[in-house]
């Protein structure tokens, strides 16, 4: 949201936030399946460090250098710390307690990034208005520095798999092989298209309609609260109803809010929208990571997160260039409505595969 809607008071286009918007995706699309296989060598602290280290200087970045070249390389700094970020925290939550729990404890990971998701729009739209872009930037850089100062401080290993030795001729491609993180591959893309896609879309649907950022942070807050709310419920959610269930049931909700998202411009019913958003994507992650987890081959669950995180940023490559594009061709509805479209495929992929 921030590099956004700096980017566009920096006089940028909407196809040129797009660009910035892939930058964030494609260095961990090349990166991610190499990085997964080094958590799984290394474990997840180091990785964890540095990956902290770099998201803080990503986002210092355009403070001291407020100049629209200085956010596309922001972009890949704080777009390939995040995925090394994504995927050791990934390790440590999945190798945490027994198989019995994962979900569970996949849910409280979940629910840490919504409690994020919900401040983070709110801190950088209110400084924004308050104090300008750059500085907005350079507040946000604190939150990784807490984080990092927290896990040096802490000594005691964290939890990791059991390392298994790899056949030398072990690859990526032996996973594809394997039929239900295949699927599960399908409908985490989908998703997180809707998720990252919301994230683009919304600054530039906002700007568009002349709202401030600091409403616009708000609108976002209220997607992320929803997400917060929707994950409280979710280990009772867990013990009643089957995977493939839930996800079907997250990405009809998510599409029909897709569906009338460019219907409405009045701030109340933006909100609604987002919240009814934030409830059917805020409910999925920790399935599909559960799923993932379940179906990878021992040792290998960092690297099957690393293979997904590079599906999914290969679409968050393509995805913004062709949305920022298409919307300042033909405008936003259209863009929301394709959106709608995918997830609805994916929400019948999905009840194919309840048993």
């Amino acid at each position: 949201m921030t590099t956004s809607l700096f980017a566009l008071r920096l006089g940028a286009s909407e196809a040129t936030v797009g660009v910035l918007m892939a930058l964030f995706a494609v260095l961990p699309m090349l990166l991610s399946v190499s990085a997964g296989r080094l958590v799984d060598r290394i474990g997840p602290r180091r990785p964890l460090l540095v990956a902290f280290a770099v998201l803080a200087g990503g986002m210092a970045l355009p403070f001291a250098f407020p100049r629209l070249a200085t956010l596309y390389a922001s972009c890949v700094l704080i777009g390939t710390s995040f995925m090394f970020l994504h995927i050791s925290m990934n390790s440590v939550f999945g190798a945490h307690g027994t198989p019995e729990r994962r979900a569970v404890n996949f849910s409280w990971l979940a629910l840490g990034f919504s409690i994020s998701n919900s401040v983070g729009p709110l801190v950088a739209g209110f400084a924004i208005d308050h104090f300008g872009h750059a500085a907005a930037m350079l507040g946000l850089a604190v939150f990784p520095l807490i984080a990092f100062t927290l896990v040096w401080l802490r000594r005691r290993p964290l939890p990791r798999p059991h390392r298994v030795v790899q056949p030398a001729r072990a690859s990526v491609l032996d996973l594809l092989r394997i039929p239900e993180l295949r699927s599960t591959f399908v409908v985490s893309g989908l998703l997180a298209m809707g998720w990252d896609l919301y994230a683009f879309l919304t600054p530039l649907y906002g700007a568009r309609i002349g709202l401030a950022a600091s409403t616009i942070g708000v609108i976002m807050a209220t997607f992320a609260v929803a997400t917060f709310a929707i994950r409280l419920f979710l280990p009772a959610m867990i013990r009643r109803l089957r995977q493939w269930m839930v996800i079907s049931l997250a990405m009809t909700v998510a599409g029909t809010a897709y569906l009338l998202f460019p219907y409405f411009s009045g701030v109340p019913l933006l909100m609604a929208l987002s919240f009814m958003l934030g409830l059917g994507l805020g409910c999925s992650q920790p399935f599909i990571m559960s799923l993932l987890y379940e179906a990878s081959p021992p040792g290998r669950q960092a690297e099957a997160v690393g293979l997904r995180t590079a599906l999914v940023n290969g679409s968050q490559t393509l995805i913004p260039l062709v949305s920022g594009a298409f919307s300042a061709a033909v405008g936003m509805a259209p863009v929301y409505w394709v959106l709608a479209a995918f997830l609805f495929g994916g929400a019948w992929f999905s009840r194919q595969r309840i048993k």
